[in-house]
């Protein structure tokens, strides 16, 4: 009972925090994109980086990570906005601040993800999270070692 609780109580933190600090900064660049202020599109940004910190908080609170489906969202969301940003760019419908403003969400975005994974599986456990495929087979086995 005690592991049904926690984990809706998790899931309550963590939709409340994307409720208020995530549509905040939803709302912020929205707003800098349509004024051509990248001043409002940056606090949007900060307001995004927030809430995924907070995020990355309730994962270390509760001793969990993101969930598969947290993970999805996260990884869809960021590159539908990849592709609506370069088909905007390709089309010169962006005008300089808003490019810059889209720059700067996008490395804001990719440095936190590298960040996160570095604090939460160390230099070489980020890097292994890449590995895709069992072992290679095709290569001789390592010698055994000397005595």
């Amino acid at each position: 009972m005690q592991v049904y609780k926690a984990k809706t109580e998790r899931g309550l933190m963590v939709f409340a925090i994307w409720s208020a600090l995530g549509t905040l900064g939803l709302m912020l660049i929205v707003e800098g994109f349509a004024r051509d202020g990248y001043t409002l599109a940056l606090a949007g940004t900060l307001g995004i980086i927030a809430a995924l910190g907070g995020h990355v908080i309730v994962n270390a609170v509760f001793s969990t990570g993101f969930t598969p489906g947290e993970t999805a969202l996260g990884l869809t969301a960021f590159g539908l906005l990849v592709l609506v940003f370069v088909l905007s760019v390709l089309t010169g419908d962006v005008s300089t601040s808003d490019f810059y403003a889209g720059l700067t969400l996008f490395a804001a975005l990719t440095s936190a993800f590298v960040i996160y994974l570095i604090t939460r599986h160390g230099l070489r456990g980020a890097f292994s999270r890449f590995h895709v495929g069992a072992q290679r087979t095709d290569l001789p086995p390592p010698p055994p070692p000397e005595t």
